[in-house]
C-alpha cells in the first residue's frame, strides 16, 4: 500500500499573535491497525492509529518534542522531511544516517527548533518503505496517496530477492481515500478563499494535481515563499509540498478534483488517477459533477510550466541569499546499474549509483561515527565527479556494473556547496526527486541534455531562484543547486523514489563544527537508540 498523495486543506483564518515561542509537545505511537480499501483488507503501521498520521502543528522558532513509541514488530524511525535541524541531527531520522532504528517496545524522543521556516512540510518513516502509511503533515504557521493491496515491506523483501524492479501500487489516495466511491470531499461557501496545503506523500510517483474549473494562486513551496502566480495544475515530486490559494468563485455544484501520475520513461509504474471532490455549499444532494481534463502521462510541458514559474519572493524580509562564490563543485551522475547476484533470478541485481557509487548503509549510524571518531564506518572520499567522462544522456558505457561504498563528502562548515545533478540514459532515463536532509537549497539553473560547465553556468538564476528542500531532475536533463553548509552533522542527499534509494542511490555529507558551541553539533541524548 502506497499513499500517493496527501492534500491537507485549511481555510485561511487570522490568528492572534504571540510573543514567545512555545515548547509543543506530541506522542507517537506506532500501532498497527486493520484498514479496508479497494475490497481488500490487510494491517496497516501507522502512527496513533491514524492513516494518514496525526498533523503536527507549530509555529516558527518553536521547539517541538516528539515522543515516538513503537509498539509493532518493525524498526521504525521518523524523519521530519523538510525541518532543516539546526545542531540537532540526532532528530533528522534516517535509519543508520543520525540514528539507529527504534526498536519494538523502544521509544526516542525527538527534540528540535523550527527556525526560520513557515508553510507546509511533511513527516514519514525513514526505514525501509514503512512512509507507505507512516506519514503525516507539519503545519508551521508564521510569527505574529497510493495504496498497496500488498504488504509494503514484502513487496520490498520479493524485489530485493529477486533483484528485479518492485510491483507498482494499486491506487493512488488523497487524504487516505482511493476514490472516487466514498472518496475525499473538499467542502466550500461561495465567495471564500482558502488555503490548501498539498503534500505529495508518494512512495515512487510524480504526481499532477488539479480541480475542475477552478484556477490555483501558487505561494509556496517546501515551506518557503515564492512570488504568487497562478495555474491550473499543480506538478509535485515524492516529499514535495505546495501552498495554493483556491478562490470560490465557480457556481454551486459539485467539481471534480484529479490526482494524476506522471512519467515520461518507458518502465512499469501507477497509471491510476486518483479522485476527490470539491463540493459547494446548497448544492443539490445528486449534482452532476464538472469534470476536467487531465494531463497526458509524459506531459512535460505541463511540468515546466509549473517548476519555470517558482520563483523565490526575494524581498526585504524574506531574501533570497544564493551563495555568488563556490568552496565545493560537485557534479553527480545519477545511474542505474546491474551487479551480480548468486542469489537472484537472472544471477543479477538492478542497483542505482551516484558517481559509480551504489551507498551501503553501515550497521551503526553515521553520526555517531562521525561524533564519536569511529573508525572503520565510513571513509571521506566520496567522488566529487564521474570516474569516467562520457555521454551522459546518449550512447552509454558497455560496462554497467558499481562499486559498492559507504563514502561521505566532507565539507568545513560555511562552506559553500554547488552541486549538479545529471540524469544518464543507462538503462532507463527517468525523473529523480531528491532530497537533501538538514537544509534548503536554491535551484539555480536546469536544462535538458548533457549539463556544458562553459555555457550553461551563464544563465543561472542568482537573483530569485526558488528555495527548496526537494527538487525533480528532468528526464535525461540536469539540475543545478546551491547552499551554505553552515549546519554542522552528517546530511543525507538520496533520490525521493523509494526503489531506487533501495538500490543505492543515496550519498551523505559531513559538514564538520565551525568555531564555538553556536557553530557545533549537539552532544547526542541520552536515550538514543542503540543498534
Amino acid at each position: 500500500m502506497e499513499p500517493r498523495l496527501l492534500a491537507i486543506f485549511l481555510m485561511a483564518l487570522s490568528f492572534p499573535p504571540f510573543v514567545h515561542s512555545l515548547v509543543r509537545h506530541y506522542k507517537f505511537s506506532v500501532v498497527m491497525k486493520n484498514t479496508t480499501k479497494l475490497c481488500s483488507t490487510k494491517s496497516i503501521v501507522t502512527v496513533n492509529g491514524q492513516f494518514p498520521g496525526p498533523t503536527l502543528y507549530a509555529r516558527e522558532d518553536d521547539t517541538v518534542i516528539v515522543r515516538v513509541t513503537n509498539h509493532v514488530n518493525y524498526n521504525v524511525t521518523i524523519h521530519w522531511h523538510g525541518i532543516k535541524q539546526l545542531r540537532t541531527s540526532w532528530s533528522d531520522g534516517p535509519a543508520y544516517v543520525t540514528q539507529c532504528p527504534i526498536q519494538p517496545g523502544q521509544s526516542y524522543v525527538y527534540n528540535f527548533t523550527i527556525t526560520g521556516q513557515r508553510g507546509t512540510l511533511l513527516w514519514h518513516a525513514h526505514i525501509t518503505w514503512l512512509r507507505a502509511t507512516m506519514h503525516g503533515a507539519i503545519v508551521i504557521l508564521p510569527k505574529r496517496g497510493e495504496w498497496w493491496k500488498s504488504d509494503v515491506e514484502a513487496v520490498l523483501n520479493e524485489a530485493t530477492n529477486s533483484g528485479l524492479p518492485p510491483n507498482i501500487s494499486d491506487a493512488h489516495t488523497i487524504n487516505g481515500h482511493p476514490g472516487p466511491v466514498l472518496g475525499y470531499t473538499l467542502h466550500v461557501e461561495s465567495g471564500k478563499t482558502y488555503l490548501l496545503r498539498i503534500i505529495n506523500a508518494a512512495l515512487n510517483d510524480e504526481l499532477f494535481f488539479k480541480i475542475a474549473g477552478h484556477k490555483l494562486t501558487i505561494v509556496e513551496g517546501d515551506a518557503s515563499y515564492v512570488k504568487p502566480f497562478e495555474i491550473d495544475t499543480i506538478f509535485m515530486s515524492p516529499g514535495q509540498t505546495t501552498n495554493a490559494l483556491l478562490t470560490a468563485n465557480q457556481g454551486v455544484g459539485k467539481y471534480l478534483i484529479a490526482v494524476t501520475p506522471f512519467m515520461d520513461a518507458p518502465i512499469g509504474f501507477d497509471n491510476l488517477t486518483s479522485f476527490a471532490t470539491l463540493r459547494y455549499k446548497n448544492t443539490p444532494s445528486y449534482p452532476n459533477t464538472f469534470l476536467t481534463s487531465i494531463p497526458p502521462l509524459n506531459a512535460t510541458p505541463v511540468t515546466s510550466a509549473f517548476t519555470d514559474s517558482l520563483r523565490s519572493l526575494n524581498s526585504k524580509d524574506y531574501p533570497a541569499r544564493v551563495p555568488l562564490t563556490i568552496d565545493h563543485s560537485l557534479f553527480l551522475a545519477i545511474t542505474v546499474g546491474v551487479d551480480p547476484c548468486d542469489t537472484c533470478v537472472n544471477g543479477n541485481k538492478l542497483v542505482s549509483a551516484i558517481n559509480n557509487i551504489t551507498f551501503l548503509l553501515p550497521t551503526i549510524s553515521l553520526l555517531q561515527a562521525h561524533y564519536f571518531n569511529i573508525k572503520g564506518v565510513f571513509t571521506d572520499d566520496f567522488p566529487a565527479n564521474p570516474p569516467i567522462v562520457f555521454n551522459y544522456t546518449g550512447t552509454q558505457p558497455a560496462n554497467l556494473q558499481t562499486n559498492n561504498g559507504t563514502k561521505l563528502y566532507r565539507v568545513n562548515f560555511n562552506s559553500t556547496v554547488q552541486i549538479v545533478l545529471q540524469g544518464t540514459a543507462m538503462i532507463a532515463p527517468e525523473n529523480h526527486p531528491f532530497h537533501l536532509h538538514g537544509y534548503n537549497f536554491f535551484v539555480v539553473g536546469q536544462g535538458l541534455g548533457n549539463f556544458d560547465p562553459e555555457k550553461d553556468p551563464l544563465s543561472f538564476n542568482l537573483v530569485d531562484p526558488v528555495e527548496r528542500n526537494t527538487l525533480s531532475v528532468p528526464n535525461a536533463g540536469w539540475i543545478a543547486i546551491r547552499f551554505r553548509a553552515n549546519n554542522p552533522g552528517v546530511w543525507f542527499l538520496h533520490c525521493h523514489l523509494e526503489v531506487h534509494t533501495t538500490w543505492g542511490l543515496k550519498m551523505a555529507f559531513v559538514v564538520d563544527n565551525g568555531r564555538g558551541p553556536n557553530e557545533s553539533l549537539l552532544p547526542p541524548p541520552k536515550d538514543l537508540p542503540k543498534c
